[in-house]
């Protein structure tokens, strides 16, 4: 009788099965290789888009000059002065010329003095919309260096300007009238601004009186 080799002598305990591992380098390196190109890609990728990245960034400095200064900073915008036409509602504003120093205004009966003294901003007032708008000196404000506002002198401006045409003035659309603005200020005042408004409601605008 001749025994199973694949079987143990009755008695004993079954042989342990062999396990055969197969080494399949070939899959390995395949996947090595793969994972290699797909970095190298991602790299050459990454590269490219940074290189474009500060391209970009050169070109659009070098558009636009005249928004920054020699070191790269952006320029602050220039705030409108005297003879640069400026809008608020249905008001177009110039401010043309500014004086100071008048201790009175008017003739005779109609004389007014300064507390301290007289400036006077000429300007024209066009009416833009499509209605009728009052002007009025009494929704315009000046401004001095020091931040405080003055409100104009309406009495002194009635009585002492001839050609004052900022009271109460109704200006039709289309039309334009030249006006004066008076305001009783300190001597040793430095004007910064006069702020312009269609209506005592209005956001208004700045109109630089620096100098």
């Amino acid at each position: 009788m001749h025994s199973n080799p694949q079987q143990p002598p009755h008695g004993y305990p079954p042989y342990p099965q062999t396990v055969v591992v197969q080494k399949k380098g070939g899959g390995c390196l395949k996947a090595l290789l793969i994972g290699g190109a797909v970095l190298m890609g991602l790299i050459v990728l990454g590269t490219a888009l940074k290189s474009g990245g500060q391209n970009d960034t050169q070109v659009s400095r070098a558009e636009t000059p005249e928004h920054t200064t020699q070191t790269g900073k952006p320029r602050k915008p220039q705030a409108p002065a005297l003879g640069d036409v400026v809008k608020d509602g249905k008001f177009a504003f110039k401010v043309s010329k500014v004086e100071k120093g008048l201790s009175q205004v008017g003739e005779s009966f109609t004389v007014s003095k300064a507390q301290g003294q007289y400036v006077l901003i000429h300007l024209t007032v066009k009416n833009i919309g499509d209605k009728a708008q009052m002007f009025s000196d009494s929704a315009q404000k000046l401004i001095d260096a020091k931040g405080r506002t003055f409100d104009a002198d309406s009495g002194a401006a009635v009585l002492g300007l001839k050609d004052s045409n900022a009271f109460l003035n109704n200006i039709n659309p289309g039309n334009a009238v030249n006006g004066i603005l008076l305001f009783d200020v300190p001597k040793d005042i430095k004007l910064k601004a006069v702020e312009l408004h269609d209506s005592v409601f209005s956001d208004g605008v700045t109109v630089s009186l620096a100098r």
